[in-house]
């Protein structure tokens, strides 16, 4: 008899923010931890979540020049659409959960945050019977030249989260919500407001790319595609076949396969 599984059996210790901490405290915090997003808490009591993506608008945005990014509060980026469950009930529940939010919320009888359950833990127990065949979604591409603000416009209006960055018909490296949250954290930092508006424009997806590309064949197992993803703390890693690119497949991609 196969033994049933809890939540409790996958859930982790929650990771939280104060809605009154900094922005760059919450984006250190993701990074160093290779977390997204955090839980976000007022007197204990959780109000939502805040992610790379919404730091990432947040800081790109030019109505927001004018402040440094330590002046900047988690409240103002916080989410407050989010879900949660009992340490007591099957694991099973989680699976059409992960596949609408990135995080679900673990509360005791007494609603009481003790745990989280990301799509990385439920994918170190649940994985793709079709392997990572079934996960592979479409993945767009950039030219490394490219400039940020245009990419970022590609990635607010048509809602992209990342591209595999092209130069002379070469994969160069990937960019995605964080590394633009990371790069407009350090510009805001070093460039005076005055100059933003014309330095931000000159900012090319090069200059904030993460490189080298790392990526799996299509033949990968998809136990190892997980485990690189988890290693490595990334949400996403290009798939490649015969040095052509064919796709790119996700945490959330691997988990809407189950």
């Amino acid at each position: 008899m196969t033994k049933e599984v809890f939540i409790k059996d996958v859930m982790v210790k929650p990771a939280t923010i104060a809605k009154s901490a900094k922005i760059t405290e919450a984006l250190d915090k993701m990074l160093a931890d290779g977390l997204d997003p955090l839980i976000a808490v007022n007197n204990n009591t959780v109000i939502g979540t805040v992610s790379r993506q919404a730091i990432a608008e947040k800081l790109g945005s030019k109505q927001n020049s004018g402040l440094a990014p330590t002046a900047i509060h988690v409240a103002s980026v916080v989410e407050e659409d989010f879900t949660s469950v009992y340490p007591d009930e099957n694991i099973n529940v989680l699976i059409p959960l992960l596949q609408k939010y990135k995080l679900v919320v673990v509360y005791d009888a007494d609603h009481k945050l003790i745990g989280q359950v990301t799509a990385g833990d439920l994918l170190k127990t649940f994985q793709p019977d079709d392997g990572i065949e079934s996960a592979i979604e479409k993945v767009l591409t950039i030219e490394a030249d490219e400039r940020v603000v245009h990419l970022r416009r590609r990635m607010l209006d048509d809602k992209i989260h990342r591209f595999v960055v092209t130069e002379h018909e070469k994969y160069m490296g990937i960019v995605t919500e964080t590394d633009v949250a990371v790069a407009m954290r350090e510009f805001r930092k070093q460039v005076g407001d005055n100059h933003q508006d014309h330095r931000i424009r000159n900012m090319l997806v090069k200059d904030i790319m993460s490189a080298p590309l790392i990526f799996v064949e299509r033949t990968t197992n998809v136990t190892d595609a997980i485990a690189l993803m988890l290693k490595k703390n990334i949400s996403s890693v290009p798939v490649m076949e015969k040095g052509k690119l064919t796709g790119v497949i996700t945490r959330r991609s691997l988990v809407n396969a189950l």
